[in-house]
């Protein structure tokens, strides 16, 4: 068993190589994976999974043995390269040994204690540790207990440098199986543009027709307008533009060895479909809705109308988009089997995303104005720029200033916003099946995190803040389920009243 301490987090320094004449075989990691090692930049992914049976130590970590070690990247170390003295790092294969990974702390035996503040307590725990550089930075956790979520719960925790939420997600999934086909591999929900038929037979019809060239043009000078105001935005918010002060805001900066809580509370993913359609928006939209409203009520109930005014105040969520074309979990699993790499380092961007806090009267103005925001950016290049000004900026000044330039743009908004999307069908891992999964990130600088995904027909938020900034995390839990309940019902009475007037 790894033991936690409950003291501060220690920054651990990479193994260092003295030799000049490094293996072929040790890779050199890519800027981007580099910068996650910085001190106050350095970020795990914790895979909280909730399970519907108690986890059988063995099978399970047979099943990790036989799937994850054939990924060069769970299977190597991360190692200083100091021949160029430039600070690179390399990965180095080396043998892995299961039990260094796979913990089963004994401790959660005791049965005088409540189970999911155990539960909890633990993975916040897992907030001030690292993983030893001395072995690939990986480690799987089981807590084999049962909680008002789950039978059993475990934690898979990974190096930002492995690899982002995305890619890590779909590699994760290949170890799964779903649970009506022991045989079959999940599948994540593929989305295509609803209008490419339309504008398929639109070009045939209307190939020479003046309009067709005029709206193309519009849309063409409103995308590089909004493009550039949001870079122009982008830059100012890393230079001097913060966001006002909120509960969610950490007064004295980002500390890297804070204690972090988390938090998760699952809705049904059709009654999210459901205000969807009543709103005309997106899912994307409707997390939006559901989060902004959540904050605001926390910030109603709590504080009133005294130390913080909601009127006038901007606050911003920092949306980490992906930017890498998803391979699908079929093709992963192939590539696995054929001992070829399926992770490839870090490939996201930033859309800064304005938050509409405040108290309002229908619930559904909450969906309402994430929809327009949305709207806005999705008629913006901003996350891609925002990808390629990182790797220019890598490029020229090196991982360290960027990794402050990161940390400043994130710490200057009020929270990062986070979504992945998880299969649709229950799947099951090892004959394990799969109650929720909940992600969620260690070492984000940030006070508040909140990470949203989907499996099945459920939709889990999971929330991240430090400890300290958030006294009564469990109740703003509860506020986004609240928030939710609210927005569902509003949605509910306006489809009655379109049903009566119609």
């Amino acid at each position: 068993m790894e033991g936690q301490g409950s003291g501060k987090k220690m920054i651990l320094k990479p193994l260092r190589i003295i030799s000049k004449n490094l293996d072929e075989e040790a890779m050199l990691l890519s800027p981007s994976s580099r910068m996650f090692h910085e001190p106050n930049y350095n970020v795990y992914v914790l895979a909280i999974m909730g399970w519907k049976v108690p986890i059988n130590v063995d099978s399970i970590k047979a099943e990790l043995q036989s799937k994850i070690l054939k990924h060069p990247r769970f299977s190597s170390l991360q190692v200083m390269d100091e021949s160029d003295g430039g600070g690179n790092m390399r990965w180095v294969p080396t043998t892995v040994n299961m039990d260094d990974h796979v913990i089963v702390p004994l401790q959660l035996a005791d049965n005088n204690v409540d189970k999911d503040e155990l539960v909890e307590d633990y993975i916040s725990n897992l907030s001030t540790t690292n993983v030893d550089m001395s072995k690939p930075l990986w480690d799987f956790h089981i807590l084999n207990v049962k909680t008002c979520h789950a039978e059993a719960t475990s934690v898979f925790r990974i190096h930002h440098s492995i690899g982002d939420g995305v890619a890590l997600m779909s590699f994760l999934l290949s170890c799964f199986r779903t649970t009506s086909d022991p045989t079959c591999l999940p599948k994540l929900p593929v989305f295509s543009s609803s209008n490419d038929k339309s504008n398929l037979s639109q070009t045939k019809n209307r190939k020479k027709n003046l309009w067709q060239y005029l709206v193309k043009l519009w849309f063409f000078i409103k995308l590089l307008f909004n493009t550039i105001a949001d870079v122009l935005l982008f830059i100012a918010t890393a230079l001097f533009l913060k966001d006002s002060q909120t509960p969610f805001t950490t007064t004295q900066g980002f500390n890297a060895s804070a204690r972090q809580r988390y938090i998760y509370r699952t809705i049904s993913l059709d009654d999210v479909k459901f205000i969807k359609d009543v709103t005309n928006a997106k899912v994307n939209d409707v997390v939006l809705g559901i989060t902004q409203a959540a904050l605001s009520r926390y910030i109603h109930r709590r504080y009133g109308k005294g130390k913080f005014s909601l009127e006038g105040m901007r606050c911003r969520a920092n949306v980490i988009v992906n930017l890498r074309p998803a391979l699908g979990v079929k093709a992963i699993a192939e590539m696995i089997e054929k001992n070829v790499a399926v992770i490839q380092g870090n490939c996201f961007g930033f859309v800064l995303v304005p938050l509409s806090i405040g108290q309002l009267d229908n619930p559904l103005d909450y969906v309402g104005k994430a929809k327009t925001s949305m709207d806005r950016k999705k008629h913006s290049l901003e996350s891609q720029c925002t990808f390629y000004a990182s790797q220019l900026f890598l490029n020229l000044f090196g991982f360290k200033d960027a990794a402050k330039l990161t940390q400043r743009v994130t710490s200057q908004t009020t929270l990062a916003l986070s979504n992945v999307i998880g299969p649709r069908e229950e799947i099951s891992c090892a004959g394990h099946p799969l109650e929720f999964v909940a992600p969620t990130c260690s070492g984000y600088p940030t006070g508040i995190m909140v990470h949203v995904c989907s499996y099945a027909n459920k939709l889990t938020f999971t929330i991240a803040v430090d400890e300290g900034i958030i006294p009564d995390l469990k109740q703003l839990g509860d506020d986004f389920i609240q928030s939710f309940m609210l927005i569902k019902e509003a949605a509910a009475h306006h489809t009655k009243l379109a049903t009566k007037l119609d």
